[in-house]
């Protein structure tokens, strides 16, 4: 039976991989073709300020390199799932039954976070690519993503309460925080801090290093807990990520962006409470532990937008979030994602670890 578990599991991540290098030509193709890219170098930052900083960094890596390589992920993710359920119901055989892993209480709900957040991401690099003839992007604005997370959010947390009776987290030794109704915003609040560390995706093969191993942890857990199904798909997120990071090493071949980070931030996070009180573990407790490099992220910015507000514009780093400012003090941005993917690793093994023991 172990055995059957862990084809069920390593399966559908083989395929996902296997489908999204198959992918990629194709999308690739469209990308270059109808030049979806930022058309000049250049952002603002989150204050509304031009980041001269950040624009001599990446002055030559902006423009013509397509965005919207987040569809490779989503999209392989979507096919694998919805092919193997496919042949599970219309040729029905012990194997083909058995690596079905689309279920009610344990993948419906991560797979609509992962295709709506997608969709909505993909909409706002769209609109980004169409207005970025200068420096000011031309994307949704960070309050209208905000509120779009926080929909999704209050929807995934109205399913957990209603659909799946979920209304306390994990806490150590045996013991549960009852939220009874306040489970619905606390859930939609941590999605928004876990959607703000989206900003990691920046330097090429960064961001998709690090999600793989925060889904590689969350797999393990869900499986140590027999939730086999999400197990399988996280790990079916994980193969698709791979596809994606063989054509993202450095020169990339295009970018992650906004249909990438915004659908999976928000499924890692469904993912950790999936594997909380209703697969009663902590996944939740874990989670900045598995997340630390998101939580790092996150937290420089807000620390280099307090600086300058309250210090008369003075800054703690040279730029935000804090993987720019290595490459600002002089470290190649090979070496910046090497050194995330290890500490990132570290992470994901340590919150596996406290997962199991907590």
């Amino acid at each position: 039976m172990i055995i059957a578990d862990i084809v069920k599991v390593f399966f559908p991540a083989v395929l996902a991989f296997v489908i999204g290098i198959a992918l990629t030509p194709p999308i690739t193709n469209y990308l270059y073709e109808h030049k979806m890219w930022k058309k000049k170098s250049g952002k603002v930052a989150t204050d509304g300020r031009t980041t001269p900083i950040f624009n001599a960094l990446h002055k030559d890596r902006d423009v013509n390199t397509p965005r919207m390589g987040g569809t490779i992920i989503w999209i392989s993710v979507f096919l694998s799932t919805v092919s193997l359920w496919f042949i599970s119901k219309f040729l029905p055989t012990d194997i083909s039954l058995k690596l079905d892993f689309l279920s009610r209480n344990q993948t419906w709900l991560p797979l609509f976070t992962l295709i709506s957040g997608s969709l909505f991401g993909l909409v706002d690099d769209y609109l980004e690519v169409e207005g970025s003839g200068g420096y000011v992007a031309g994307g949704m604005s960070l309050k209208k993503r905000l509120v779009i997370v926080t929909i999704i959010g209050l929807i995934a947390g109205s399913w957990f309460y209603f659909k799946l009776g979920i209304m306390s987290i994990g806490l150590p030794l045996g013991f549960s925080l009852h939220l009874g109704l306040l489970f619905i915003p606390f859930f939609a609040l941590i999605v928004m801090g876990i959607y703000s560390g989206g900003v990691i995706d920046g330097i090429d093969g960064l961001a998709g290093g690090i999600f793989a191993t925060m889904f590689t942890a969350y797999a393990g857990i869900a499986f140590y807990q027999q939730q086999i199904d999400l197990a399988a798909f996280c790990f079916v997120i994980v193969g698709a990520i791979l596809s994606f990071l063989w054509f993202n090493i450095p020169p990339a071949r295009f970018y992650m962006s906004e249909t990438g980070t915004m659908g999976l931030t928000i499924t890692l996070a469904v993912v950790a409470f999936m594997t909380d009180t209703l697969g009663g573990g902590y996944g939740l407790l874990v989670l900045p532990i598995i997340a630390l490099p998101l939580v790092v992220t996150t937290l420089s910015d807000i620390i280099q937008l307090s600086s300058k507000r309250f210090r008369n514009g003075k800054k703690v780093f040279l730029i935000a979030p804090i993987h720019h400012h290595f490459e600002a003090i002089g470290w190649p941005a090979y070496k910046v994602t090497m050194r995330y993917w290890i500490i990132g690793v570290v992470c994901a093994l340590l919150g596996f670890m406290v997962a199991l023991v907590g």
